[in-house]
């Protein structure tokens, strides 16, 4: 892959190749519009104009692609977007299972307690069938 300088000079060239596209079609429709017009001219600036916007679209598009994997975390030359996002997304996993384990510790603290209360109260003989104390 290129780098950022290169991307920078890719731009430029599909920058120029845009101007050269319009001045190809102006060329045209200004031979067009004379009175005594050269066929051979305007169909000469016309596949000139073609030529050049294919090429400029084909250039657009790897560098649309580009810029499509860069931002969707592809890993790529240059970027440490990718390592970042998984990092970020392995904290958060991290603080996820800390408060499943924080709320599993409560439930357990809990459940504990009421046994305890409960065998508590039977080995004293002072609960009734619905667990409530007799005295």
């Amino acid at each position: 892959m290129a780098g950022p300088i290169e991307r920078i000079q890719v731009l430029d060239d599909i920058e120029k190749d845009i101007i050269t596209c319009l001045q190809c079609a102006a060329q045209a429709l200004l031979e067009l519009g004379k009175e005594r017009s050269s066929q051979k001219q305007a169909e000469s600036n016309t596949s000139q104009f073609l030529r050049t916007l294919s090429q400029v679209e084909s250039k657009l598009s790897d560098q649309i692609n580009y810029l499509t994997q860069v931002s969707t975390g592809q890993p790529h030359e240059g970027s440490g977007y990718a390592s970042q996002k998984v990092l970020q997304m392995a904290w958060h996993r991290l603080e996820h299972v800390r408060s499943w384990v924080n709320e599993l510790e409560r439930h357990k603290a809990s459940h504990l307690a009421a046994g305890n209360r409960t065998t508590v109260g039977v080995i004293n003989g002072n609960m009734t069938s619905s667990g409530t104390s007799t005295q």
